[in-house]
């Protein structure tokens, strides 16, 4: 009896691994027919059919379009994902903003919500705001028949991902900060799973997103924000280093003028090329655009707006971001060799006014030629990268074990 029981567990082990290997192959090749997914995972016709069908049955996969080969052979009818019942929830907190993003299974988005913080003062009013956030996120999925799975928090600095806590933020203040435990506590037992990870390497993930489909499976996502970090993926997947802290960039000693940096120490690459850098070089101290009450997307567009009219002061410290930028992108270039770097958050929104500069000084400092053949990209998705990465993130489980989601 104990052996025909090992059996059958071993069977239902296999079918789940199955059922996430049908799904996730949906999510990189998009619609297969079965016969295409069949050969694809080297499983026979009969039992991928009898894994579709019960994917179908949780509302993970639909029948879509029929497929036509050619003119020889019977058509076939295509297998999309579906999962519209439910989502992940991505949150993101950064300095002056916290964001929701909620994308279903095939990465669309169902909801985005944005609300003004400031993440350096009380921490607990700052998990107040953003328990409520997410609460009222969670209560509108809710409200359209659609469960939220889980939910990621997208955060800068050092993170303990199995403690849901950042242990240290340099620039948020913060230290030992309990985020998973805190918000559980707000939102209730009935919340969804709660995990904390990393913004810059969360932002990699929604942008590999992107350009995985069209080859790009190795990169390193740059952050642009007040701090600066990065994301690291290699052969199509997330770089976290022996203790999970690889990416952090935006400390690496590059300023030949040295500034002090909220680390602590000086000269950090950050104090060269973030958004307090930038607003330092383009504007005084009473300037609107360095008034940190002032919604950051809004003073991004005056800046932008000054270096389309030739404002000399906008255009000298744009000019100098670039060859920050230059200079760092061409030190991890020459280390990681990616095929692309793609430029995010502050970078993106300004980077017509910095890719030219900062390619040319990238080419100058790495010595392979044509910077070892690494595109230079600006992200298209600006400050919602983290949030969706996020939100991607929380759907993993959904995409490694389907046979845990409830048919409905």
């Amino acid at each position: 009896m104990a052996v025909h029981n090992l059996d059958v567990a071993n069977r239902a082990s296999i079918r789940r691994t199955n059922l996430g290997l049908v799904l996730r192959r949906l999510r990189t090749r998009g619609a297969r027919s079965r016969t295409q997914l069949a050969e694809d995972l080297g499983l026979p016709k009969a039992t991928v059919s009898n894994l579709v069908n019960e994917l179908v049955e949780r509302n993970l996969v639909r029948e879509g379009d029929v497929q036509r080969g050619g003119s020889v052979g019977r058509p076939r009818q295509a297998v999309e994902l579906h999962g519209r019942t439910l989502c992940g929830l991505g949150v993101e907190i950064s300095v002056d903003y916290a964001r929701a993003i909620a994308l279903d299974l095939r990465g669309e988005t169902l909801l985005d919500q944005r609300i003004t913080i400031n993440a350096q003062r009380d921490s607990e009013v700052l998990l107040d705001a953003v328990a409520e956030l997410i609460s009222r996120a969670i209560d509108g999925m809710r409200a359209q028949g659609i469960d939220v799975v889980g939910v990621t928090v997208a955060a800068p600095g050092e993170i303990d991902r199995e403690a849901g806590v950042v242990v240290f933020a340099a620039n948020m203040n913060w230290s030992q900060l309990p985020v998973a435990a805190g918000l559980r506590a707000r939102l209730g037992t009935d919340a969804p799973p709660i995990a904390v990870g990393n913004d810059a390497r969360l932002g990699a993930i929604a942008e590999h997103a992107i350009v995985g489909p069209v080859g790009i499976n190795d990169l390193i996502y740059i952050t642009g924000e007040v701090g600066v970090g990065a994301g690291i993926i290699t052969n199509g997947q997330l770089m976290l280093g022996a203790a999970g802290y690889a990416g952090e960039v935006g400390h690496m000693p590059l300023d030949p003028d040295p500034q002090p940096c909220a680390c602590g120490r000086r000269g950090c690459w950050e104090t060269m090329v973030g958004l307090s850098a930038l607003l330092r070089h383009a504007a005084d101290p009473d300037d609107p655009v360095r008034d940190p009450d002032r919604d950051l997307e809004i003073r991004l567009a005056e800046i932008r707006t000054r270096a389309a009219v030739g404002d000399e002061r906008t255009l000298a410290a744009l000019d100098r971001i670039a060859h920050g930028l230059g200079l760092g992108i061409g030190l991890l270039i020459g280390v990681l060799n990616p095929q692309a770097v793609v430029l995010g958050g502050y970078f993106a929104i300004l980077g017509d006014h910095l890719l030219a500069t900062t390619r040319r000084v990238v080419d100058e400092h790495v010595l392979a030629p044509h910077a070892g053949g690494c595109q230079l990209l600006v992200s298209t998705l600006g400050f919602t990268s983290a949030a969706r990465g996020a939100a991607q993130e929380a759907l993993e489980p959904v995409f490694h074990d389907p046979g845990s989601v409830s048919a409905n």
